[in-house]
């Protein structure tokens, strides 16, 4: 609240207990966070989130109803959605809400949206690694990227389901087998590393963590999580066990939570949060805003891994510039090369299942193209147009296990 307070008074001068000034809690929340953008009005996005009745999804869905920077909010997801829409629906902001379910609604879940962001999937459980879930979730982000290359192949992507290191090659696998890949607006979310740092940093230093910015390289699992202390801002230092134990919580914070939790979760409230971050980043820089910069592991030709998070800056084609590595320290080097063999393992994996998976699809689609059109009566088939005269066309016998037009 505090922090609400004072963003308003830099926005507009007074306090909330000012004359004329609504003191309604998320009112001030609003105008902190979005004034600006109301007196420009400058134009507003439409920001899809595939998964939206998850346990991410959900909080995601409402921070991004709150931002003025959001004109249509489209929540899709198997199941729930339209119950998460109707309760978002009633929250006073203007941002139009629209609910979809099934695969046959993800067109129009998909269609026009300038932002998509991937929260679907099944979260960690105690034990598990990332890498664990990547059979389960790579066939969601395989069929998604079907839909998103097909209906939307110009908007930003976000990719937030695990593991992040290789659905993100997946997914630029998919778009790049249609035709359609572009490295500058494919983004594997690895905010919550640099939200996670940002706030460790503060709590040991006795810092602001708002004050605080700490940029995460590398990937998103485990070693491969990179927070390079060097260049936080402000400078920092801490000894070599303290250095390395900050580093090793970072990388392990999300097992932090899962067992916390005892099994019951995973870190959905600060995913969401992080998320909502890189998001409203993403807005920013479609609308031109100048000095937009958030880390995202993205296609890359910075390391040899093909694929590596460092910070960028964004605009209005998505990735403007990659930044790059910036000087390190012999440690954060160390960390670096380290990481790489297994990064690249993890990219080959998402490549691999891409490539595997779609010409199956392929196959199978044609063997059930050719099944269908023998099940077809001969004169029928003969005269591919004949059926125009009858109310009740010829209809395939053989179901289609993939409805590719569907998605």
């Amino acid at each position: 609240m505090k922090l609400a307070i004072s963003l308003v008074v830099k926005f507009t001068g007074k306090t909330s207990r000012g004359p004329g000034f609504n003191t309604r809690p998320f009112r001030m929340f609003y105008e902190a966070v979005g004034l600006e953008q109301c007196q420009l009005n400058l134009r507003q996005y439409r920001v899809t989130v595939i998964g939206a009745g998850g346990g991410i999804g959900q909080p995601l869905t409402l921070l991004l109803k709150q931002s003025p920077l959001v004109t249509q909010l489209n929540l899709y997801d198997l199941h729930h959605s339209a119950g998460v829409g109707a309760d978002l629906s009633h929250i006073e902001t203007p941002a139009l809400v629209c609910s979809f379910m099934g695969l046959d609604q993800l067109k129009n879940a998909l269609s026009g949206a300038d932002i998509v962001t991937i929260v679907a999937g099944i979260p960690r459980k105690p034990g598990m690694s990332r890498d664990d879930l990547f059979s389960v979730n790579a066939s969601i982000i395989r069929d998604v990227f079907c839909g998103i290359a097909k209906h939307c192949p110009k908007a930003l992507v976000s990719i937030v389901t695990n593991p992040v290191n290789s659905l993100v090659p997946l997914a630029a696998e998919i778009m790049d087998i249609n035709g359609v890949f572009d490295p500058c607006r494919l983004f594997g979310v690895t905010t919550l590393d640099i939200v996670r740092a940002n706030t460790f940093i503060a709590d040991l230093k006795g810092l602001n963590p708002l004050d605080v910015n700490c940029p995460c390289i590398g990937g998103h699992a485990g070693p491969t999580i990179i927070p390079v202390i060097s260049q936080c801002c402000p400078r920092v230092e801490f000894t070599e066990p303290q250095l390395k134990e900050l580093t090793k919580r970072v990388q392990e914070a999300g097992t932090e939570v899962v067992k916390a939790k005892e099994g019951k979760g995973s870190a959905t409230l600060s995913t969401a949060f992080a998320t909502a971050r890189l998001t409203f980043a993403m807005c920013r820089g479609l609308r031109g805003d100048k000095g937009v910069v958030e880390c995202s592991y993205v296609r890359s030709d910075v390391t040899d891994a093909k694929f590596f998070s460092t910070p960028l800056v964004l605009g209005k084609n998505g990735i403007e510039k990659n930044l790059g590595l910036g000087k390190l320290t012999e440690y954060e080097c160390e960390q670096v090369r380290n990481a790489i063999p297994q990064i690249q393992k993890n990219i080959e994996n998402g490549i691999n299942f891409g490539s595997k998976s779609l010409t199956s699809i392929k196959i199978t689609s044609s063997i059930f193209l050719t099944i269908t059109i023998l099940s077809i009566p001969k004169r029928t088939r003969m005269h591919p147009t004949s059926h125009l005269n009858h109310r009740n066309p010829p209809q395939p016998t053989l179901f289609r296990q993939l409805d590719l037009d569907a998605i």
